[in-house]
């Protein structure tokens, strides 16, 4: 596909560190395309010391559009814009922002609807089920609150920052009372077991839980994208347990991405 990029043409980016694993802006620019859209996304390598600085730059370039926000950003991104969403509020991060026409900045978190979307259009069900959570970061915080609003049975949660693991507990708890929360614990006893965090991106990670030790029958879901295929995934399919890849969770919020990013 070949991009027309001219003075006109309107700026997206994706922000992350590393960014050669990302994949959303092929996606978004064959979206941009078949909408006969003037627009184009790229990846931007930004470092965690940098993005404040690189965010405020933005406000200022007008033919900018918006971002789409991936690790280790989602987090630190909610405190740089302007208004959140009721979801990105609660979760206290965001994985979209737009610039509106006033040089402001309004983020969203569509992680977690993205997520369940993917589960779903696989015909894994959510609702009175059992499910592991492993992170606490901005992806972990935003699957977590679209899994309670699914109906569970038990969300328990695992993460190696205590600190962040109790914040989450206490920000799902308040905002789904009715949805038992547990913290740490065994991986075994859940129907599903999610990895929410970046093992697995590159080839010398530890595995987030012991597969050995996931119940037979369960999914083991992962929220990497790049190897399509990690090693916990892998390893879950050699037990002969249900992997589901991280792929699906982007297939399920490109279509909300676009909207909320071309929003006039």
């Amino acid at each position: 596909m070949t991009l027309a990029i001219s003075g006109t043409t309107r700026l997206f980016a994706i922000v992350a560190h590393p960014a050669h694993h990302v994949r959303t802006p092929q996606a978004m620019n064959a979206r941009f395309a078949a909408a006969g859209l003037d627009a184009v996304m790229v990846a931007c390598d930004v470092a965690p010391e940098d993005l404040a600085g690189f965010v405020s730059g933005l406000r200022g370039v007008r033919n900018f559009g918006g971002l789409v926000v991936t690790v280790p950003h989602k987090s630190a991104m909610a405190a740089l814009c302007d208004r959140l969403s009721p979801r990105a509020e609660a979760a206290g991060a965001v994985n979209v922002l737009r610039r509106e026409a006033d040089g402001t900045l309004s983020g969203d978190l569509l992680d977690g609807e993205g997520f369940v979307a993917g589960l779903e259009a696989a015909g894994h069900a959510i609702a009175g089920r059992r499910i592991c959570l492993v992170g606490a970061g901005g992806a972990a915080s935003a699957i977590a609150l679209a899994l309670a609003a699914r109906g569970p049975a038990r969300i328990t949660l695992l993460n190696r920052s205590p600190d962040k693991l109790t914040a989450l507990a206490q920000r799902l708890s308040a905002h789904r009372p009715d949805v038992g929360i547990g913290i740490g614990g065994p991986v075994s006893g859940h129907d599903l077991v999610v990895n929410a965090t970046s093992l697995g991106l590159r080839p010398d990670d530890p595995l987030p839980v012991d597969v050995d030790a996931v119940d037979a029958g369960a999914v083991v879901a992962d929220v990497v994208m790049d190897p399509e295929r990690t090693e916990l995934l892998i390893r879950a399919a050699a037990r002969g347990l249900i992997a589901h890849p991280g792929r699906a969770m982007l297939e399920g919020q490109l279509s909300e991405m676009f909207a909320f990013l071309t929003r006039a």
